[in-house]
């Protein structure tokens, strides 16, 4: 597995410890991939929406404030790309983590220039995601608390 940041934690992240209070937006097609992951991210305390299409993610974003975003680069009804452009101009500080297959690495580091937190390859292990995952919550609350301190 590659991943742009290779700083993840060790069996802590598996733990419920700062996960509570994480909004998580799961995007992917495959339905089965989807459900298996938010269950599993459930039970560690990520309170997980799920969007079956890049579509259903943008009208699920529009009614709720979410912290991170895992989101497909290859879906049947939207590219990955531009459901993340969509979802940088909703709120863009929205922390969107980009899944990719083998291969598509090129793809994954043009999300990255158009405002994604990182990816990861699939199929990624549960810890390696986790830890994104917390990565990425802890920059949006940074990003967050420097917004209120400017006002």
């Amino acid at each position: 597995m590659k991943t742009r940041n290779t700083n993840t934690n060790s069996s802590a992240s598996l733990s419920k410890e700062n996960t509570n209070q994480i909004k998580l937006l799961l995007v992917d097609d495959e339905a089965g991939y989807v459900n298996v992951l938010a269950n599993r991210l459930n039970k560690r305390g990520v309170r997980v929406a799920k969007a079956y299409s890049g579509t259903e993610a943008i009208r699920i974003l529009r009614r709720n404030d979410f912290d991170v975003a895992v989101l497909d680069l290859k879906m049947e009804d939207m590219d990955g790309i531009e459901v993340l452009k969509i979802f940088k101009k909703m709120d863009p500080d929205l922390m969107v983590i980009m899944l990719t297959g083998h291969g598509s690495e090129e793809a994954a580091t043009y999300g990255l220039e158009m405002g994604a937190f990182d990816y990861l390859t699939k199929p990624c292990e549960l810890p390696e995601l986790l830890s994104k995952i917390k990565e990425a919550h802890q920059k949006r609350k940074t990003l967050l608390k420097n917004h209120l301190l400017t006002r």
